[in-house]
């Protein structure tokens, strides 16, 4: 069995810290600037297509717990736009850990693919890397990104993606082939709003509960937890969560 080393870990545990900024600074632009999914209505300029996925956005928000201004037809973003950056973030990090460990498939041949063939298929079609093994990780795992999770149909901004490919990059491959590393993923994802928590001395309830003590209610637990794909034993996917 193999740990993460004491360094290792404070670099991830520094690391997923940075990109929770990242991810959902990049995830409020897109919502609340490109979307308007706070406004009382949809930009003039929006297709409708944009249109129709602003609301089902809207309505994502509220099943997780935003709440609508009937009066004014406003609503809030909080909730949405931290499943956002999870979702996009923890897509990106699932993938990598695939294929770290070789173990994510070219889903049309059923074949594995090592990072030396992901880079290579990616500078042939000219995309970055990380973005097409993202691809080819919801393809894997569709019960955990979900296909018609309207936070994984919008794209998040240019430089938002760069900055959080390059802190992904950053991390070297010991990191993913480690039995214990994706059992400190979430615990690090929270680590600055637990510490903002229990400094506000606040009493904690259903929005507070997932950050201080890892359990979730239903409407604040995340899609994506951080053992559903992978045994962390084993270092192999859930068959479960592949279809």
């Amino acid at each position: 069995m193999t740990a993460l080393s004491k360094e290792h870990r404070k670099l991830l545990e520094n690391t997923v810290a940075q990109v929770r900024a990242i991810a959902v600074k990049g995830a409020t632009t897109v919502l609340r600037d490109q979307f308007a999914v706070g406004e009382p209505s949809a930009w003039p300029h929006m297709s409708p297509a944009e249109c129709a996925l602003r609301s089902e956005l809207r309505a994502h928000g509220r099943q997780l717990g935003d709440k609508r201004d009937s009066h004014r037809n406003t609503q809030e973003l909080g909730h949405l736009i931290q499943a956002c950056a999870y979702e996009h973030w923890h897509r990106m990090l699932f993938a990598r850990f695939l294929a770290e460990n070789d173990l994510l498939l070219d889903t049309e041949h059923g074949m594995a693919m090592s990072l030396d063939e992901i880079r290579e298929l990616a500078r042939e079609q000219q995309r970055d890397w990380q973005e097409l093994a993202a691809e080819l990780a919801q393809r894997m795992l569709l019960s955990v990104f979900r296909p018609e999770d309207p936070v994984l149909r919008v794209t998040l901004p240019q430089e938002t993606r760069l900055e959080l490919e390059a802190k992904l990059e950053s991390l070297p491959a010991q990191i993913f082939t480690a039995d214990d590393s994706l059992g400190w993923v979430y615990q690090f994802w929270q680590r600055d709003e637990k510490k903002r928590i229990n400094d506000s001395e606040v009493k904690i309830a259903a929005d507070e509960l997932p950050a201080v003590t890892q359990l979730f209610t239903e409407d604040s637990r995340p899609s994506v937890a951080p053992t559903t794909a992978f045994s962390i034993k084993s270092g192999r996917p859930d068959p479960n969560a592949l279809r």
